[in-house]
């Protein structure tokens, strides 16, 4: 009883909890189908052609040469000669039916040969093997079309699953970090509690413990940004986002030794206004936390885009150390300029979701993002975003 009970609980879930297929009923294959109904048509068109063939033979004269001739009874009358077509008749349509069968189920397989090709690498995606392609030649068609779908299909489903596991590599180390960071100084504190300067203790742990708050709150709005479509329907003017934006870092670039200049002109856009302001904060923060320690410079500009009319530009360019070409991948979560491994100065410090960030809100707006390193060091970053007439809607997930 346990182990028929065992069976039945088996046969409704899958592995890990997740509910198995539905069982189907077993019909005729698609295969057997296309082949019945090649041979079905067949048969049908040599009947046709026969009952043709008969009618006419109704209307041939008959003419009874027994009467005329006696010597020539032995020549076939218009009822001999539909008698022996009827006979002829089922005959031809069993061999047609024969070879509509025959041929059919060659073509049938033929034409089905790619759809099973494609449910092959569909089989071994479920199974968790993404780096198989269906890869069909030959010239376009509905199966050409298809495989090619699967196959790009497969393409971002890779991609997609390959950043999420660097993402949940780099989530957990960059979290462990401060946990761990925290732990030793505790553990270095019990250990010796009389040299400890408590205060510069406690200043310590505040700073580790608010930059484990900073990455839980970059991870969630980065999380938010992916799976949930931010409302977009507030018509603006990204100059007054970028004047706040530039007069919230002016401090801080100023502390840093960082020269701030800014030109600014009316760009009107439609969208979401704390999520354009934090898109100008999180460019100019990393613009001047990753600038050169003194003398540095960084300048804003925004405005209509003068190459695209009817979308507006906003440009960040900094100086700094020199990037390599590969500055797309900037836009990784927790990937910097230098590599993974943070700044050793605190104050320069970030938790490596800012340009992660600005990459979810310009897709959300539907914008484009373009990152490029300076000949002489540093970093210039373009967001391009669609005017009012083009704005306003959700993007396509």
């Amino acid at each position: 009883m346990r182990g028929g009970a065992a069976d039945r609980h088996d046969g409704g879930t899958g592995t890990a909890g997740i509910p198995a297929p539905a069982k189907r009923p077993r019909r005729l294959t698609a295969r057997m189908k296309l082949t019945l109904t090649y041979a079905l048509f067949v048969v049908a068109s040599g009947m046709f052609s026969l009952v043709l063939v008969y009618l006419a033979m109704r209307f041939v004269p008959n003419y009874p040469l027994g009467d005329v001739n006696p010597q020539a009874e032995a020549v076939a009358t218009r009822p001999d000669i539909l008698q022996a077509l009827a006979k002829a008749s089922g005959a031809a349509l069993l061999f047609l039916a024969l070879i509509g069968l025959g041929a059919g189920w060659l073509i049938a397989g033929r034409v089905l040969r790619p759809l099973q090709d494609i449910t092959r690498a569909a089989r071994r995606a479920a199974d968790g093997s993404l780096d198989h392609r269906v890869g069909l030649t030959g010239p376009r068609d509905e199966f050409t079309e298809l495989s090619d779908t699967f196959d790009d299909m497969l393409a971002r489903l890779q991609r997609s699953f390959d950043a999420q596991q660097r993402f949940a590599a780099n989530a957990s180390h960059e979290l462990r970090t401060p946990l761990a960071v925290s732990r030793t100084m505790l553990d270095v504190a019990v250990a010796d509690p009389d040299g400890q300067d408590y205060r510069r203790l406690v200043s310590r742990l505040r700073e580790t413990n608010q930059r484990g708050i900073d990455i839980t709150d970059a991870l969630l709005q980065l999380s938010a940004l992916d799976h949930t479509p931010p409302a977009m329907e507030e018509r603006l003017d990204l100059a007054d986002t970028a004047r706040g934006a530039v007069e919230t870092v002016r401090e801080e670039a100023g502390t840093r030794g960082v020269a701030l200049s800014a030109e600014i002109h009316p760009a009107p856009v439609t969208g979401n206004a704390v999520l354009l302001r934090q898109l100008a904060l999180n460019l100019l923060h990393n613009a001047v936390r990753h600038n050169l320690p003194t003398g540095g410079s960084l300048a804003l500009t925004g405005g209509p885009d003068p190459v695209r009319p009817g979308r507006a530009l906003l440009t960040v360019t900094n100086t700094g150390p020199l990037l390599p070409d590969t500055v797309d991948h900037l836009t990784e979560p927790f990937l910097r300029g230098g590599g993974r491994l943070a700044e050793k100065d605190p104050t320069r410090r970030g938790h490596g979701l800012g340009l992660a960030i600005v990459s979810s809100i310009v897709r959300a707006h539907h914008g484009e993002l373009t990152l490029t390193p300076n000949p002489g060091g540093g970093l210039t970053v373009r967001v391009s975003l669609p005017g009012p007439e083009r704005g306003g809607t959700r993007p396509s997930r």
